[in-house]
């Protein structure tokens, strides 16, 4: 009895041996096949991103190591992000998403020392406007870093908004600024659907639901609603332009009614603190930081997309394709900090 006892234990123990060890080459074998799937994946992701673009390609070689001055570079309408985004080569150069990512991690990155806004902007949305200039505020107050801001052709409406976030303003002498100021835009195209034979025939919950519809006159009503949205994006453009230049509500408004200004005239109404070439103004941040490097992002855009976008940019626009441009230069209904660019 007691040989078949030990005999047992004996195969327990090979068994319990056994399976150790097979547990240990089972987790050792999916631990290797695991590694190689993730590589895998980043191996295609890191291609796809080439190839289509993405926040993290535009990012990859912001400084680890060494101090340096961030330039962040706000270009044409701002707006919500699109496919066709990117910081230069695109369609339309503001990305939104990836200027706030990109500020996220200057934010994180301890030797960032600064950020230079470079603007060249006619304006764009209340929304995306807004939402930059906090995430620059929340820059300032968590890092206690300057910004400093360098208007160049054009920083209308908007991009005074955005600008307002910084320490210091500057901007050259050919720069068209101002515009402060709030739009909604709607075409009354009832007269033309008439003489086309053409009905809109809107199914609501209420009255002015469809309030700002082309097929439509717009009602006293309707023109007091949006006035009042108007109004109050009016109040805190104006109250962030205050607090960006030192400088009471009232004298603002004096300022804000909707007119551009050349560089000398900003200048001499405090909306600006000085006019210098972009050379000029590089070599004052470098001696005010003591930072000789500067940091710009490069296009966020895949080869793909850049090539796609290439072709968009020369190939003639279908009838379709016209419409949606006019639809957008008609607007949504949707408040703007917007400067009509000249032509439109």
């Amino acid at each position: 009895m007691k040989q078949k006892q030990t005999m047992g234990l004996v195969v327990a123990a090979v068994i319990f041996v056994v399976a150790g060890v097979i547990s240990v080459l089972t987790n050792a074998l999916s631990s290797k096949m695991t590694a190689k799937e993730e590589n895998a994946t980043k191996s295609l992701n890191g291609i796809m991103d080439q190839l289509y673009g993405s926040d993290d390609l535009a990012l990859a070689d912001m400084p680890t190591s060494g101090d340096f001055i961030a330039v962040v570079p706000i270009k044409g309408t701002i707006q919500e992000s699109s496919g066709m985004s990117g910081f230069q080569g695109s369609v339309n150069d503001y990305n939104h998403d990836l200027l706030m990512n990109y500020v996220d991690k200057l934010i994180k990155a301890d030797n960032n020392k600064g950020i230079i806004l470079r603007l060249d902007t006619p304006g764009g949305a209340v929304y995306q406007a807004d939402e930059l200039y906090l995430k620059l505020m929340e820059y300032k107050e968590k890092t206690g870093r300057p910004i400093w801001a360098y208007m160049e052709s054009t920083c209308c409406s908007g991009g005074v908004y955005i600008a307002s976030s910084a320490d210091e303003q500057y901007a050259n002498r050919n720069t068209t600024t101002g515009s402060i100021g709030v739009i909604i835009s709607s075409y009354d195209l009832s007269g033309l659907y008439e003489k086309l034979g053409i009905k809109e025939a809107n199914i609501v919950s209420a009255k002015n639901k469809d309030m700002g519809s082309a097929g439509k006159p717009m009602t006293a009503e309707q023109k007091a609603i949006y006035q009042s949205v108007v109004d109050e994006a009016y109040e805190q453009f104006v109250g962030i332009v205050a607090d960006g230049r030192n400088m009471a509500t009232e004298d603002v408004k004096k300022l804000a009614d909707g007119r551009i200004y050349t560089a000398s005239q900003a200048l001499d109404n405090g909306l600006i603190d000085g006019i210098k070439t972009e050379e000029e103004f590089n070599d004052y941040v470098e001696e005010q930081s003591g930072i000789s490097k500067f940091y710009e992002p490069k296009s966020s855009m895949g080869y793909l997309s850049q090539i796609f976008g290439s072709v968009n940019n020369v190939k003639p626009k279908s009838e379709s394709e016209i419409l949606v441009d006019l639809i957008d230069r008609i607007g949504s209904g949707v408040p703007m900090y917007y400067a009509r660019p000249y032509g439109e």
